[in-house]
């Protein structure tokens, strides 16, 4: 086999992290046993690696898209299988996330194919071919921002040409920190996106402080009021914590009035015209029915269960009068995700509004529903940011129809957001 000229080919080498690549291999001998292989190295400073076992056709090719894997990492015809099967290589430490912390660098894949079906080894070996492609967050013409207004703290991205465009107020997790890299794919698409940061944020005195409902309608009116944005075209996207924090601000709020909302892995279960303060408190209060699994990994779905039939401790659904999605795994265990989406819409059905309401609900899908062809990961290192300790969660699902679920429940994102923002016709920039 190495008399031959193996040549390895991705298509299209460059390109946004949630479009399909080709991986193709030419020259090979006919029926010639080959593993193709896949290697990240995060920013964080970790590889991630995936691998299929396949056999050349007659012709000495393989076509990914096409041809059928056996083994490794993923099995089937699965064309982006190399990436959503991703995971840290072996002697990486456990409890790791991959998450794009500079989105102004690209995801590098290194593509190879191995002579045999390995299952481990690749670093040490020299593989008979290799390709590497450049996947981005962000389209090289969108605009990134620090924006410092006032008390607010995040980051612009501004799409490429005069606008006026739609904005989306992106709100993250409890996790805390500026999370940019959904919304640096978002104004990749063509929309103006905050990626607003709200926990974890410090008081003059250096302590913790949690963000209040004001601090949420200062920056749906900075977006509102930048010159490239559409006043009355502004949606507002949770996740996890994000999800109570949009609830609320869409039911009770005269400032945010969101043209439509988007809402991943997250619950209603807020006091009436509460805030996120009030989020946390009620997670405290129930921090006995934390539980563990046989690894000791932290479920804290349990906290906000049951989901209660108080209507003062949930938002108020029925004062919802904008188009809702809610996007719930059903193998959540850090949130009720899929109990409270059935809630609501109950809710929603009762006061007449339910019209209203899109659930995406998956089965096999955990918490953490990432743009498409991201690794899935079931547990993870977790901050805990008052007691200022590590602990490991678990997040939930399984690889392969967790991943199918990021796939498609982007896919309806875009168009969600295409259908309630955008006129019909339009022009976005593309890599």
């Amino acid at each position: 086999m190495a008399e031959q000229s193996p040549l390895l080919t991705v298509y299209p080498s460059c390109c946004l992290v949630d479009e399909k690549v080709e991986v193709e291999v030419k020259g090979l001998p006919a029926d010639s046993k080959v593993t193709v292989h896949a290697l990240v190295r995060s920013d964080d400073g970790d590889d991630w690696e995936a691998f299929g076992h396949y056999t050349s056709d007659p012709l000495g090719t393989i076509k990914v898209s096409r041809d059928k894997c056996i083994g490794g990492t993923f099995e089937g015809v699965e064309a982006m299988g190399l990436l959503w099967s991703m995971r840290p290589v072996p002697e990486t430490k456990p409890g790791r996330r991959f998450r794009k912390t500079n989105v102004q660098t690209p995801v590098k894949v290194v593509f190879s194919v191995h002579e045999g079906h390995l299952d481990k080894g690749f670093k040490h070996r020299t593989p008979l071919s290799s390709a590497t492609a450049e996947r981005w967050y962000l389209t090289p013409e969108v605009q990134r921002v620090d924006v410092s207004e006032g008390e607010i703290k995040g980051t612009l991205f501004i799409p490429a040409g005069s606008g006026p465009f739609p904005a989306v107020l992106d709100l993250w997790g409890g996790q805390g920190g500026r999370v940019e890299y959904r919304s640096a794919l978002l104004a990749s698409h063509g929309y103006v996106s905050l990626a607003l940061e709200y926990v974890g944020l410090l008081n003059a005195a250096g302590q913790l402080q949690h963000a209040d409902n004001s601090y949420f309608e200062a920056a749906f009116t900075f977006l509102q009021k930048h010159p490239k944005v559409c006043p009355d075209k502004v949606a507002v996207m949770g996740m996890s914590f994000g999800v109570s924090v949009t609830l609320g601000l869409t039911a009770y709020s005269e400032i945010v009035e969101p043209k439509c909302v988007v809402c991943v892995s997250g619950s209603h279960i807020m006091p009436l015209k509460g805030s996120l303060a009030d989020v946390y408190a009620a997670l405290q209060q129930n921090v006995h029915k934390t539980r563990y699994d046989e690894k000791m990994r932290i479920i804290w779905r349990d906290l906000l269960l049951p989901i209660p039939d108080d209507p003062s401790q949930k938002v108020k659904m029925s004062e919802i009068k904008c188009p809702v999605l809610l996007i719930a795994g059903e193998d959540d265990q850090n949130w009720p995700a899929s109990e409270s989406a059935a809630d609501m819409r109950k809710m929603m059905e009762k006061a007449g509004n339910s019209h209203l309401l899109t659930v995406l609900s998956y089965p096999g899908t955990g918490h953490l529903i990432e743009p498409p062809y991201s690794p899935h990961v079931r547990f993870s290192d977790f901050k805990l940011l008052e007691a200022k300790t590590k602990v490991v969660v678990l997040w939930g699902g399984e690889t392969e129809p967790h991943s199918q679920a990021q796939e498609e429940s982007w896919k309806k994102t875009l168009a969600f957001l295409e259908e309630h923002l955008y006129d019909n016709s339009r022009e976005v920039t593309r890599m």
